[in-house]
Order: structure tokens, then sequence, then C-alpha cells
């Protein structure tokens, strides 16, 4: 076994650690609080050819392996998790599009997409429908060579920028089961009854925005059916979601390595009764399970991406690798705002921003709870870890 990253992928690595050091790190804190919306950071990302990390290269993108995706979530949710975001579900708009569009689907999105001169989301949740997406109540009536769709979705990520909108709905809400009914319709943003009603509140992951979207009586040419078959929309998103587990993965490992990376430093730094708090075994307890914690979050979430390399499934080690780094990440930072004491309840301290971001990890693409479910059902039905 090569646990080993191979010398492209550190160049890589070191590449993003720098850019997220020079560009992202120093205006973080103060853009996060002024609720400034990061269009340099974003703008960069797109000159560096990362909104096209998964469009093949055919079309002008990336065609990045899985590994050095996890390493470009890693990296920047180091730096701000809420940047991260931007590029996330935007890939996973991209996956499905290659993967599953029809030809003229992805000659008219792909190469647009993997420059950035489009950007994209995904539209699952709604107000009454999240872990349970075969709950959802969008429809998309169909009228000739269009679809009217009908519904609302709720936390979309991109929202405000996403053209064309990936949405699941009932194209024959009446089937049973339910799933043979959903389909992704490939929506035009600027199409009349589309609109994006608020930007929701959030206690963490600023930095982009999370959206209601409304879509009363939206007339979908037909054309835009992803792949052209109705009736394969969960199958879709589900096989997408794959990716977004490892997108989510990297990033609560981001914000783990952050955390602990704070922590040490101000360890040093810090002094009580006359020595570093450092000396001190309690607070050396904690380094060493937030180092072994992370580093071992680290192995799991590059297992399940090389599976992916390796052009396997990986539903079940994306789900244990998110799972337990979004784990992680919840207990990292509440351990490193507990090192910093104080001044870590501070605003004026990096450790509260991750304490606010970490949770977001431990619900989005699969609550941890859903995905334990999602574990075992798989190992009782004779899948294996090795």
């Amino acid at each position: 076994m090569d646990f080993a990253l191979s010398a492209e992928q550190n160049a890589y690595r070191k590449m993003l650690r720098d850019f997220v050091q020079r560009e992202i790190a120093p205006v973080a804190r103060d853009w996060e609080h002024a609720g400034r919306y990061p269009t340099e950071i974003v703008d960069q990302m797109k000159a560096m050819g990362l909104f096209g990390l998964l469009v093949p290269e055919e079309y002008g993108g990336a065609d990045a392996d899985f590994v050095s995706f996890a390493l470009t979530f890693e990296e920047i949710a180091r730096g701000w998790m809420g940047v991260a975001g931007t590029l996330g579900s935007h890939s996973i708009a991209c996956w499905l599009i290659a993967r599953y569009g029809t030809e003229e689907q992805k000659q008219t999105f792909l190469p647009e997409l993997a420059t950035g001169q489009r950007r994209s989301g995904i539209a699952l949740t709604e107000p009454q429908a999240g872990s349970d997406l075969q709950g959802i109540r969008a429809t998309a009536r169909r009228e000739g060579d269009h679809y009217v769709v009908n519904g609302a979705k709720t936390w979309i990520t991109n929202a405000r920028y996403a053209n064309p909108l990936p949405t699941l709905v009932k194209t024959d809400p009446t089937t049973t089961p339910a799933h043979k009914g959903m389909s992704v319709l490939l929506i035009d943003a600027d199409l009349p009854g589309f609109t994006v009603s608020r930007d929701i509140p959030k206690v963490g992951y600023k930095g982009t925005e999370s959206c209601e979207v409304i879509l009363d009586n939206v007339k979908v040419p037909v054309s835009c059916l992803l792949g052209g078959t109705e009736g394969r929309g969960l199958q879709q998103v589900l096989s997408a979601l794959e990716t977004g587990r490892i997108n989510v993965a990297a990033r609560a490992l981001g914000v783990a390595q952050a955390s602990y990376d704070k922590a040490i430093a101000y360890s040093k730094e810090r002094e009580a009764f006359g020595r570093p708090i450092s000396d001190f075994q309690a607070i050396q307890l904690k380094l060493a399970d937030m180092a072994t914690s992370v580093q071992a979050a680290r192995l799991l979430t590059y297992w399940a991406a090389s599976k992916l390399d390796r052009g396997e499934r990986a539903d079940l080690e994306s789900s244990m690798a998110k799972l337990f780094a979004s784990e992680v990440a919840l207990k990292a930072s509440l351990e490193s705002m507990r090192v910093h004491g104080g001044y870590g309840y501070s605003s004026e301290f990096e450790v509260e921003r991750y304490y606010r971001d970490a949770p977001l990890m431990a619900i989005g693409e699969g609550t941890s709870d859903i995905l334990r479910t999602v574990i075992a059902k798989s190992l009782l039905s004779g899948a294996e870890v090795n």
C-alpha cells in the first residue's frame, strides 16, 4: 500500500496552500464578519481552473482525480470553509452533466462551467423534504415540448449564480415507488417564474449564499431533462452524492486541521504560571487526540477518493469518510476553543469561526445519523470493508 501523494499531487497541494495563505487567510475573518461575498477569491479560483475540476478534458475541464479533488476542498476549507462551498455544489452539477447528460447538454453547458463563466449548484432539499428525497413535492408536468415546474427548494448553495440549476422534481408523482417518477431538470435561472426568494441567515458557512428558490409555473424545455429519459433522477442524484460526500469530508478535514493548527500554535505562545501551556499534560493530551483524529480522517477521506479513482463504487466508503471527518471537525473545533480558553470565544480569533462552520458538515450531504444507517445497511447487505 502506498499512502503517499504523487509528485503531481504534492505540487498541486503546495500551489493551493500558497494561494490560500496569500489570498484567503488574510481576509477570511474580516470578510466573513462583514457578510462580504468573496468575489475576488471566486475570480481567482476561476482563473486557476478550479471550477472545472470534474469536467472532462474534451469539454475544457481539468478532469481531476478524486484525491486531488479532495485536496482542493481540504486546503481551501483550511482557509475559509464557506469559500470552498462555492466549488462544492458546482462540482456536483458538473459531474452530473458529464456523467449523465446528453451530448447536446454536455456541449451546451460543460465548457462554460469549466471556466466558471457559468456556475451551478444542485436543488434537492425542500422545506418538507431533506434526508427523505422521495418525499419531495416539486412537480414537472409535461405539456408538449415543455415541462411546467412548480415547487420550492431550500438551502441551495450558489442559488444566485447557478445557471443552469439541476433540480430534482417528480415528473410522475403518481408512480410507486416514488423514485421511479423522479427526474432532474437543468433549469435556466432566467426563465419566468424562477425566483430566488431569500438568503437564509446562518450561524456559520458564510461567504457563499444558501437560498430558497421558488418555481412558479416555470416552462422548462424537454431538452433540459438530464440524460433525456424520465424516471432516473434519484439514481443520478444519489450517485452524484458520492462525490458530494468526498468534498464535504474534505471540507470537514480542512476545518479540523485548521483547528489543530491554531491550537498548537497558541499553546506555544500562551503562558500560565510562567510556562507555555503546551508544557502542561492536560493540553498535550488534547493536542495528541486532535492530531491523531485529523490524520485518521484524512486517510479515510483519501481512501474513499482513491476508490472512485479506480472506477469503483464508493457509497460505503464516502459515507464513512464524511461521517467520521465531520464528527472530527466538530470535536477538534471545540477542543481548539478550549485550548484557547476565553480567547477562543472571541470573534477576534479564527477558532470561533471553525466552531460555527463545523456543524454544517455533520448535516449537509446526509446527516451523521442518516449516514450511520446507510453504512449499516451496506454492511448488512454484504458489503466488506477492506
